[in-house]
């Protein structure tokens, strides 16, 4: 089989979480024998032993775009602060019509030229996926390639629930199905088992789906001296500010004599008695994963409330042999055994228990850890998830 692969981002230099699981399903899916050709939305294209890789047509202009959006979002806060609920309604929605011209005017036919390009080019491409593109900005091009070169086109949304209407769209401004056609696509995947339904009440067809996983090869325990107590990684606190005070707040100013850490952006709120790491790279993250005793997995609430909504962390963490403790997710149970291959908390009480019970049990961290990357290995590898999608886009009608 041979995919084209048209993606939000191949630059880790991005700081969007999806951008990680692409390079390992990229790397699982030549693994198992799938040549992928991939081109990314936003950002550079970027070549690697696992793909081939076709530059992005509109680099500058979606630079351009990611500048203009902004202004319009800070222009719209500020109108919010003024002017209340009914007219921030109104602007919003001012916004989101203006973005979309813009896209549809000058993005859409530079991407249609460009796709053409790589279809003719390629000439024996099976099947093009879009992984978590916005869909509005596509709106048409499914539809052409179908007539026109007459293979299947699915879509992957990895952002499920946060990326559905309910949900409001994402902080970065993005309401990606504001407008767009869902049916113009053979199939659509969700990396949410929650999240099927309202797809199809949207009009997908032929849902399936595809959970996050963790390359185990990239995703390896490290042998380094534990001298971080509680550590957290992620990208943002919104929607899950609760659970950053349950989870690392108040247990730290309660627990003095553990050293609590994070490795983050945008979490400019009070954390308490916790230390913020630098930034760095992705090899210099699985070294602080390693060193920590106790792996925090804090989920958004989109995620937590809808049924088995997948996120790369828990994967991730599984796959180096990190103790984790984790927030009360709905579905959970779907990927890991609770109590034997990951701890669940309610409350801020609870946090603190388990912190002080694990810190004391060096067996049971590890014994706990263990067990954790066993279940990865057997289930949740990227070559796993890779054979799993080359079945859904076989199955396509």
């Amino acid at each position: 089989m041979k995919i084209l692969a048209v993606c939000s981002s191949l630059d880790l230099r991005f700081p969007y979480s999806c951008t990680p699981a692409w390079w390992q399903l990229f790397k699982g899916l030549h693994e198992i024998g799938v040549e992928v050709i991939a081109t990314p939305y936003q950002g550079p294209g970027v070549e690697s032993l696992w793909w081939k890789a076709y530059p992005n047509p509109c680099q500058r202009e979606g630079a351009l775009f990611t500048s203009g959006r902004d202004a319009i979002r800070e222009l719209t806060k500020s109108v919010k602060r003024e002017k209340g609920q009914k007219r921030e309604n109104a602007k919003d929605n001012l916004a989101d019509k203006a973005i979309i011209t813009l896209t549809h005017t000058f993005i859409r036919p530079r991407w249609k030229k460009h796709l053409d390009y790589i279809l003719k080019k390629e000439e024996d491409v099976d099947t093009v996926v879009v992984f978590t593109v916005p869909l509005n900005h596509l709106k048409g091009l499914p539809t052409y390639i179908k007539e026109k070169y007459h293979i299947p086109v699915s879509y992957y949304d990895g952002d499920i629930p946060a990326s559905l209407p309910q949900f409001g769209g994402f902080k970065s401004g993005f309401k990606i199905y504001q407008g767009a056609e869902l049916a113009e696509y053979d199939g659509f995947i969700s990396n949410s088992k929650g999240g099927v339904s309202e797809l199809e009440k949207m009009g997908a067809k032929n849902v399936s789906v595809l959970y996050y996983g963790a390359d185990p090869a990239l995703f390896a325990p490290l042998n380094v001296k534990q001298d971080i107590d509680v550590f957290f990684y992620g990208h943002g606190y919104e929607y899950r500010k609760e659970w950053v005070e349950t989870m690392i707040t108040i247990p730290s100013k309660k627990l003095t004599s553990s050293r609590f850490a994070i490795r983050a952006t945008g979490f400019d709120i009070d954390l308490g008695n916790t230390e913020k790491l630098s930034y760095a790279s992705f090899a210099k993250l699985r070294e602080y994963c390693c060193r920590s005793k106790i792996n925090l997995n804090i989920t958004r609430k989109a995620h937590a409330s809808v049924y088995a909504s997948s996120s790369s962390r828990p994967f991730e963490l599984a796959s180096m042999g990190c103790c984790i403790v984790s927030n009360s997710c709905k579905g959970l149970e779907e990927w890991f055994d609770p109590n034997k291959e990951i701890f669940i908390i309610e409350s801020a009480e609870e946090a603190i228990q388990i912190y002080k019970w694990l810190l004391r049990n060096d067996a049971e961290r590890g014994k706990v850890g263990q067990q954790a990357r066993e279940r990865v290995l057997k289930h949740h590898t990227y070559q796993h998830r890779a054979s799993e999608l080359v079945k859904i886009l076989n199955a396509l009608p």
